[in-house]
């Protein structure tokens, strides 16, 4: 998804105060959202992520919007997403909060929690997430915490302590926004994070999954891993060594997105940590066999392996190789990245020479163990040299069928 720039000289920060709002809201461009301005409910304000995103000009192109109105939150998106269409989801019905997905954009909707629109924002976790940006007429800036200025002075800072004891997921989002926006976090915020450290497992499993994966995909995050494994804040799922970093210098941006992530993350958490965490399924083989096989190289070479498991480590590392690499050598980790960005090697991509229904035609074999061990024979002799076209695959496939058991 792509993302502009942060640049310090077109910044809205910059600017002065009585043109921020308006400013903001211009870089918002309103006139994209999928509900126009003058069908939103009376005192209606933009909070949160969004707004803070704008104010550093790093907003993405379908910014997550989070509206606060006075009342009857669930009431107003129905009838939004009847008006407008999309999809309204219940988030929470006693706290009055409902998203509306429609057309790309995610918007949700929540009474304010207090008296007012300034006493919500009092509520919220730290400074930077707790600037509001009214809608209707005139737009104005609300920011009771001054999270202005930490913006400006690129800061986390917790409003109050029993915010972050009220969700104790929110221990874990400073972590992530220092992450994402390479930000420093407050001495005094750091020190309520190591005190209430232990109340995060309260939290849902699946939210703390959320957080964690947002944190291993930014720019920043080995700085933020670091400390997260210093304040032992996930220490309940987490590797007892601290996680080494990793050199990616190497990999093409594309390569870094895919692998720096499940590597960073395999370093943090043990396997029994992504499976607590309700990981997906998927998520968890990657980390699984990542690790594996890190342990294998670290007790033998890889290079050294047997054909066998040399071959059942292409298979089943085969996209995340260069994760595998991350950890080695510049020399080495060359090596074998040039073979895998090679979609010919046939030993760094494995597959048969010939597949079930043509060695059913050919050889007359029915579906069964029998076939799955020839394609496994076949993708074997593909995979070091000795299969080198389809009269061999075939040739070596009748042999292989001649054998004695």
């Amino acid at each position: 998804m792509h993302m502009h720039p942060t640049s310090a000289e077109d910044s809205i920060l910059e600017v002065d105060a009585c043109q921020m709002a308006s400013q903001l809201l211009n870089c918002l461009q309103p006139q994209r959202w999928p509900i126009p301005l003058d069908r939103l409910p009376a005192g209606t304000a933009l909070v949160g992520g969004a707004v803070r995103d704008a104010l550093l000009n790093r907003l993405q192109d379908y910014p997550d919007l989070d509206m606060v109105v006075p009342a009857n939150a669930l009431e107003h998106a129905r009838k939004l997403s009847e008006e407008f269409g999309g999809a309204c989801v219940v988030l929470d019905e006693d706290r009055d909060m409902a998203r509306l997905v429609i057309g790309g954009w995610t918007v949700d909707f929540a009474r304010q929690d207090g008296d007012n629109l300034w006493s919500d924002l009092m509520r919220r976790d730290y400074r930077i997430n707790a600037i509001a940006l009214t809608l209707k007429g005139e737009p104005k800036l609300l920011d009771p915490s001054g999270g202005l200025k930490d913006l400006r002075d690129g800061q986390i800072t917790a409003i109050h302590e029993q915010n972050l004891l009220d969700d104790p997921l929110r221990l874990l989002r400073a972590l992530r926004l220092m992450s994402e926006l390479s930000m420093t976090i407050d001495e005094n915020t750091l020190k309520l994070i190591s005190r209430h450290r232990g109340h995060l497992p309260n939290a849902a499993p699946e939210r703390i999954q959320a957080e964690l994966l947002k944190l291993v995909q930014a720019s920043n995050a080995d700085e933020a891993i670091s400390l997260l494994h210093s304040l032992q804040l996930v220490a309940p799922w987490c590797c007892e060594q601290p996680p080494k970093s990793f050199n990616a210098k190497l990999l093409t941006e594309e390569e870094q997105e895919f692998a720096l992530p499940l590597a960073r993350l395999t370093e943090l958490l043990t396997d029994q940590g992504v499976i607590d965490l309700r990981f997906s399924r998927k998520q968890i083989q990657r980390c699984m066999r990542l690790r594996s096989w890190w342990k294998r190289d670290q007790e033998q070479s890889v290079e050294t392996l047997e054909e066998q498991e040399r071959l059942k480590l292409h298979q089943e590392l085969e996209k995340d190789l260069p994760a595998f690499t991350l950890a080695w050598p510049l020399r080495r980790q060359t090596q074998w990245l040039d073979r895998w960005r090679d979609d010919e090697d046939t030993l760094f991509h494995p597959c048969s020479p010939l597949n079930g229904t043509t060695l059913q035609a050919e050889l007359g074999l029915r579906p069964g163990p029998q076939l799955g061990r020839l394609i496994h024979h076949l993708c074997l002799e593909r995979a070091f040299g000795r299969i080198l076209s389809k009269n061999d695959a075939i040739q070596s496939a009748r042999a292989w069928m001649n054998e004695p058991l």
